[in-house]
C-alpha cells in the first residue's frame, strides 16, 4: 500500500490509513488561528486502497499541483481528487494569508515525465503571452511566497503594497492587474475574474496561487523585481 506523508513548515505527518487526516484552523494539521480559514478546511482519506485529498469547506478552494507544476487542478467545496503523485503540493489562500503544504506519497502510480524547456529568449505563462511589466506585476504580488523558505504562511501584498515594490502608481498597477487576470480567465483559469461578493484581495490571491503552483515563476525570478525597483529608484532621482 501506497504510504503518505504530508509536509509543512518542515513537519512531517505520516498518515495512517485507517483514519481521516485533517487540514483547517483544528484537526490534525492545525493552521494558525486564522478567522478567514475553516476549522475543518482539507481531509486526506484512503479508500479501497487509493489516497483521496477532499475539500469538506464551505467558502475556500485550493490549487493541487504535481511537483513539475505541469497538472494543475483547482479543488473547490465539495470536491475530491485522488493522490497519485510522489509529489502534491496544495496550495489555498484564506483572507491576506497564503498556506502550502505538500503531500509525499511512496509507490505512486504515476509520474510526470519532465517538461523541456525552451531557450528562445521569450516565454509564454500558461499559453498566454505577457509583457514585461505584466510580469514584474505577478512578481511583486507572488514574491513573499517566493523568498520564503520550504512550505508554510505568507501574506500577500496589497495592491498598494505591490505597486509601491514596483514604483508605480496605484492606478497603473490595478490596470495592469485587471489585464493580467482577463488573460488568464480566457485560458480557463478559475478565480480570476472579479465581480460582485468576490474582492480583488481574492482575484491577486488566486493569481499568485497559480502562477506559484505551477512554477510559472520561480524565486530566480526575483532578480528582474529588484532591477525594476532599483531602475525605478535612479529614474526618480534623475
Amino acid at each position: 500500500m501506497t504510504e503518505v506523508t504530508v509536509e509543512y513548515a518542515g513537519e512531517y505527518y505520516p498518515l495512517d490509513a485507517g483514519s481521516t487526516f485533517h487540514v483547517g484552523r483544528q484537526g490534525d494539521l492545525e493552521l494558525d488561528d486564522n478567522l478567514f480559514l475553516h476549522r475543518n478546511f482539507l481531509e486526506i482519506t484512503n479508500t479501497d486502497g487509493l489516497w483521496w485529498l477532499a475539500n469538506v469547506g464551505a467558502r475556500l478552494t485550493a490549487t493541487v499541483t504535481d511537483s513539475s507544476g505541469g497538472v494543475n487542478a483547482w479543488l473547490a467545496p465539495g470536491a475530491r481528487l485522488p493522490i497519485v503523485f510522489e509529489q502534491t503540493t496544495v496550495v489555498f489562500t484564506a483572507g491576506p494569508t497564503t498556506y502550502e503544504f505538500t503531500i509525499h506519497a511512496t509507490g505512486s502510480a504515476f509520474r510526470i515525465a519532465p517538461r523541456e524547456v525552451a531557450n528562445g529568449g521569450q516565454s509564454t505563462i500558461g499559453h498566454v503571452p505577457l509583457t514585461a511589466s505584466q510580469k514584474l506585476l505577478i512578481l511583486a504580488l507572488a514574491e513573499p511566497v517566493l523568498r520564503r523558505e520550504g512550505t508554510g504562511t505568507s501574506e500577500i501584498p496589497s495592491s498598494a503594497k505591490a505597486a509601491e515594490r514596483l514604483g508605480w502608481t496605484s492606478t497603473r498597477f490595478n490596470r495592469k492587474l485587471d489585464n493580467v487576470c482577463d488573460k488568464f480567465d480566457r485560458i480557463g483559469v478559475q478565480g480570476m475574474r472579479g465581480g460582485q461578493g468576490r474582492l480583488a484581495t481574492n482575484r491577486r490571491a488566486r493569481l499568485v496561487e497559480h502562477v506559484v503552483s505551477s512554477r510559472l515563476v520561480t524565486r530566480e525570478d526575483l532578480a528582474l523585481l529588484d532591477a525594476e525597483a532599483g531602475g525605478e529608484e535612479g529614474a526618480a532621482r534623475s
